[in-house]
C-alpha cells in the first residue's frame, strides 16, 4: 500500500509509467531528479501521509525502498 502510493506520486511527478518504478528505483540515477524535484517529492509525501520529514532524514531517502521503509517506521 505505501509502495503503491509512493510509486504513483513519483509517476505523476516525473510523468512516467508507474510500472517502470520498482523498490530499487533511485530518484537521481534512474529518474533524473534534481534537488528541487526531491524537495517537491518530500513535500508531496508529507502531505499524502500526514508526516513531517526532517532535512536530515530526507537526505537519506534516495531510493523508493528507503522511502517506503521510512514511512513504515512512522506508522
Amino acid at each position: 500500500m505505501i509502495f503503491e502510493k509512493v510509486r504513483d506520486a513519483l509517476a505523476a511527478q516525473f510523468e512516467i509509467d508507474p510500472e517502470k518504478i520498482t523498490p530499487e528505483t533511485n530518484l537521481v540515477d534512474d529518474l533524473g531528479a534534481d534537488s528541487l524535484d526531491v524537495v517537491e517529492l518530500i513535500m508531496n509525501i508529507e502531505d499524502e501521509f500526514g508526516v513531517s520529514i526532517s532535512d536530515e532524514d530526507a537526505a537519506n531517502l534516495y531510493t523508493v525502498s528507503r522511502i517506503v521503509e521510512y514511512l513504515e517506521k512512522l506508522q
